[in-house]
């Protein structure tokens, strides 16, 4: 059995959840409380030494490898899990949603961490995640929401006349465009109504028993 080390009120282990949900993967969830820094324990960090959540323990019969980051948990469900195909069948495919999904995690999720880490008070020293203490930059607070505002344009855009981010149907693009749009809440931006097309694929995704992860 897999074990997902998670956090339900963080974006990241939220990525993972729906990806093992729209895979039909079981596993066994352990709570790490980002709160109160239990991430930053000798006890997790012996987990997981990037003291980071998701983190996915494979089964014994894999060596009971831990998997540290979303990159290297997509990587692994996909090649375990190919049905349904999450990151394209296609070399064409696999490379647009492969460009789309870093395009929602550097320009939506990055810029909500921006935004987020360098301006909450519960979050001073922290500005990045991690082992190592930063200082917040006010300045990249505001940069952060600008890139944010200019992301949800982007996919305002890209979603003109189709049912999802990127490749034919439903994908990984998707995942972290949805929990990227959900999580700007933190930072209080939400789609406008010159976001027609982003609402109207955020509506349909809400369908997909996934997303209620």
């Amino acid at each position: 059995m897999l074990t997902l080390y998670d956090c339900a009120t963080a974006p990241s282990p939220r990525r993972a959840r729906i990806l093992l949900a729209e895979k039909g993967v079981a596993y066994t969830a352990v709570n790490v409380d980002l709160r109160t820094g239990e991430q930053l324990t000798e006890a997790y960090r012996a987990i997981n030494p990037l003291a980071t959540v998701p983190a996915l323990k494979l089964d014994e019969s894999e060596g009971g490898v831990v998997l540290t980051d979303n990159a290297a948990i997509a990587a692994y469900v996909e090649a375990r899990h190919p049905q349904p195909p999450l990151m394209g069948t296609t070399p064409a495919e696999k490379a647009d949603i492969a460009s789309w999904h870093w395009r929602c995690e550097f320009e939506g999720l990055m810029a909500i961490a921006e935004a987020l880490r360098n301006s909450s008070p519960a979050m001073a020293h922290r500005a990045l995640p991690g082992t190592a203490n930063y200082e917040q930059i006010p300045a990249l607070a505001e940069r952060g929401l600008a890139r944010l505002a200019v992301f949800f344009d982007t996919l305002e855009a890209r979603l003109a006349g189709r049912d999802c981010v990127a490749g034919t149907g439903f994908s990984i693009a998707d995942i972290t465009a949805v929990v990227t749009v959900d999580f700007a809440r933190v930072v209080r931006v939400k789609p406008g109504d010159q976001h027609v097309n982003l609402k109207r694929w955020r509506a349909e995704m809400a369908r997909r028993p996934s997303m209620a992860m």
